[in-house]
């Protein structure tokens, strides 16, 4: 059965909330029937291109999982009245909820594409210690190009993994699925960012303090100041302007 799209107010997107233990069942489904899954996450850099990119949008509109990653997003959906219970507990960026992956009925083959070769090799062993007795496979991403895209994808072919995650960073894992996701073994596909960094360590998390007061972006602005600094203090005023822009557009 579907899972229910809510709408997010004001933002104009829709997302498939769920707490970690909703999240989980979904997988032990998915892992069960062994088709081809996605599950995405939404935040404000998220929505900003889903408003902007039709081919983005589409992808996040097909997608089996949206969850409720920025707190933003969590924070306006949660104006809707439809949470059962904390609305924080929605709140599932990937390392919300990969640490749940031992959960998982039946995963028995994991792969891990993207960051460098250190980081990656880190993440396999970090979930190589999650997810007792499970086969994972490491493909660094950086350098990503035409070339490394082909070779991941025969990659994944070989291994045949039964859930991919793809840390490519946004919006270039969202673009390899508009891609490739056709080309592509049957897997549940998880974007998850930068989640590959942080689970090998290389990547501060920020704490969790700062999560609950949705002032994780000023985390990352302090220790990745160039990284970051246009989507924490630019884009927002741009995701400003196209739903303006949306809303004339409505009225006209």
């Amino acid at each position: 059965m579907a899972l229910d799209r809510q709408q997010i107010p004001v933002l104009d997107v829709h997302a498939t909330p769920l707490r970690v233990s909703e999240l989980v069942a979904e997988l032990n489904s998915y892992i069960a029937e062994g088709s081809t899954r996605t599950v995405l996450g939404h935040n404000l850099h998220s929505v900003t291109l889903a408003l902007s990119n039709d081919g983005f949008r589409r992808l996040y509109e097909e997608s089996d999982v949206v969850l409720l990653d920025g707190a933003p997003v969590l924070w306006l959906w949660g104006r809707t009245g439809n949470a059962d219970g904390p609305v924080m507990d929605y709140r599932l960026g990937s390392t919300d909820w990969l640490p749940a992956l031992d959960q998982v009925r039946g995963l028995d083959r994991i792969a891990v594409v993207g960051a460098g070769p250190e980081a990656n090799a880190g993440a396999v062993r970090r979930l190589e210690a999650i997810v007792p007795g499970a086969r994972v496979a490491g493909f660094p991403g950086e350098g990503w190009g035409p070339a490394l895209e082909e070779a991941a994808v025969a990659w994944l072919h070989r291994e045949q993994p039964q859930l991919v995650l793809l840390g490519l960073g946004m919006p270039l894992q969202e673009e390899v699925l508009q891609r490739r996701l056709g080309d592509m073994p049957p897997a549940v596909y998880c974007a998850v960012g930068g989640a590959i960094e942080q689970l090998a360590g290389v990547q501060k998390l920020a704490p969790r303090w700062l999560g609950r007061m949705g002032l994780e972006w000023a985390w990352r602005l302090l220790l990745h100041p160039r990284r970051v600094a246009y989507r924490v203090l630019g884009e927002p005023w741009v995701l400003l302007w196209l739903l303006a822009a949306r809303r004339l557009k409505a009225k006209a």
